[in-house]
């Protein structure tokens, strides 16, 4: 027998089985009236009251709808309302300019907008056929009572079109199919141990990878969702404690923003032996993981994935064989990418870029033959990150392939140098980049921002500090100091725009 794969089918088992259960809390200072509690069973009637609105606008089957918001329940919503009606849904960084989100909304050709209220002065006139505030609108997007077209489920179907984060100048529309999510789900789900008991916290932005299809898996196995619209260390700590947070997915810089908060807490650290973070984007440094468990008490899980595989590709979890080293030394074993998740293959090509292969691999690039052949080249997907595999059959990610730095004929990884730094005490944040130099062709720059209480530390001191650490060919030549570092809305460094200054006039970003 065959039984397509849909996205409808996670929401579909939570309201049947857990149908009374309040399924979501929303953010409470929605700028719009928030939706409160939300149980499985509302949570599908409003689902269904949104593709009978799309029913009536003529949406069709594979028409593209898109979302510019902040994490909220309506954005829970939409996509089981869009997706699960067929339809594509389109989530789009609420913190692009207004250039870029109309760039994605023409070429995606969305034909109805949803609009966080808050962006509404700003994105209100985008150019699509129906646009519509959240909250403001939802009598014209939901039409309750009314039963929608029931859509045959096709797991070859695109489900979501997630624009590319911007580690290129130009974002790509990844085609992520019923089948891509449903997968990625029940894996993600699997590895980590997501049940009805968990409590996960949205701290990820959903719009991100589908918030990397943790709302597809929470909802799945009748676990709670607890909505977060805007990320601070302190607030993080409070939902924490006051729902019974068990889980939540954090890029390094949110666990930053939850470790500076630790300090100023008063009373126990919630969530200690309770909750799982698990986290991805970039490597964390390895004293960040090791803080995690020491001043938090909190299981870290590192996992590597792009947006165009779903993400899930590998898992790193701490296991028996680690269960007799300290905090330190797991951490040393945290900080690599993990090993390949059930059903996923992955190798390294000659030349040193780590290649995947997966039912979580996207169809391709929305509207993008030439770029979606060269990446799905073989049967294999050409991720564009250089790493190595351990005899642990673990992944540690060496760079973004083009990240590379290459000083006098050898290759220096920027995040083996960025760890180092990040040792000193005085680091809070770090990019290492390399900018051309006569004699060596590129040489390592450090971009640093010092914590806001640390000693006066000098550009010499923090590179004798990394030559203690490191051979001497990969340490920084030169250290420049910075109030803050350019990052996206994920936490990516953009480190194709911290190069581009020292690289003016250059015809090639190689020397």
């Amino acid at each position: 027998m065959f039984v397509p794969l849909s996205v409808q089918d996670h929401l579909h088992r939570a309201a049947t089985v857990y149908g009374e259960r309040v399924g979501i809390v929303d953010e409470p200072d929605q700028p719009a009236d928030s939706l409160g509690e939300v149980t499985y069973a509302r949570l599908r009637e409003l689902a269904d009251a949104q593709a009978a609105a799309l029913d009536d606008l003529g949406v069709g089957v594979g028409d593209r709808v898109a979302i510019v918001s902040h994490n909220a329940a309506r954005m829970l919503v939409a996509f089981f309302g869009v997706c699960g009606s067929g339809r594509v849904l389109v989530p789009v960084n609420y913190r692009l300019n207004r250039a870029e989100v109309d760039y994605i909304i023409e070429h995606s050709g969305a034909d109805v907008v949803l609009l966080d209220p808050a962006l509404e002065d700003t994105l209100g006139s985008v150019d699509a056929q129906h646009v519509f505030v959240l909250g403001r609108d939802d009598d014209r997007i939901l039409h309750e009572g009314v039963e929608p077209v029931r859509w045959e489920a096709d797991e070859g179907a695109t489900a979501t079109i997630n624009y590319t984060s911007g580690t290129t100048a130009r974002p790509k529309g990844v085609q992520i199919t019923h089948r891509n999510i449903w997968i990625n789900a029940a894996l993600f789900g699997w590895h980590a141990g997501v049940s009805d008991r968990d409590v996960y916290l949205h701290t990820l932005p959903m719009f991100h990878a589908n918030g990397w299809g943790m709302p597809f898996a929470v909802t799945g196995m009748g676990a709670q969702h607890i909505v977060l619209r805007a990320i601070d260390g302190t607030e993080i700590l409070r939902r924490v404690a006051d729902h019974g947070v068990t889980l939540l997915c954090a890029a390094p810089a949110v666990l930053a923003a939850v470790l500076d908060a630790v300090p100023d807490w008063e009373g126990e650290i919630p969530g200690r032996g309770r909750v799982r973070v698990i986290t991805a984007g970039a490597p964390p440094p390895t004293r960040t993981i090791a803080r995690v468990e020491e001043e938090l008490g909190w299981e870290l899980i590192q996992i590597y994935g792009l947006t165009e595989t779903s993400p899930l590709l590998t898992f790193n979890r701490t296991r028996a064989e680690w269960d007799d080293l300290d905090a330190q030394g797991r951490a040393e074993k945290l900080v690599r990418a993990g090993a390949p998740v059930l059903g996923v293959q992955v190798r390294i090509d000659d030349e040193g870029e780590v290649l995947a292969r997966s039912n979580v691999v996207m169809e391709g690039y929305w509207e993008q033959s030439a770029e979606t052949a060269a990446v799905l080249d073989d049967g294999w997907f050409h991720t564009g990150d250089a790493g190595f595999m351990d005899d642990e059959h673990h992944l540690t990610i060496d760079d973004r392939k083009k990240d590379v730095i290459i000083s006098g004929g050898e290759n220096v990884s920027s995040i083996e140098v960025e760890d180092a730094l990040f040792a000193h005490p005085a680091v809070a944040e770090t990019a290492v980049i390399g900018i051309p130099d006569e004699k060596w062709g590129e040489t390592v720059k450090a971009l640093v921002v010092l914590a806001p209480d640390a000693d006066e530390v000098t550009e010499q001191e923090l590179i004798d500090h990394c030559r203690d650490r490191l051979a001497h060919y990969k340490c920084p030549t030169s250290v420049e100091f910075r109030d803050e570092l350019e990052r996206t809305a994920t936490g990516k460094l953009q480190k194709f725009k911290l190069r581009e200054r020292y690289w003016d006039g250059y015809d090639k970003r190689v020397n």
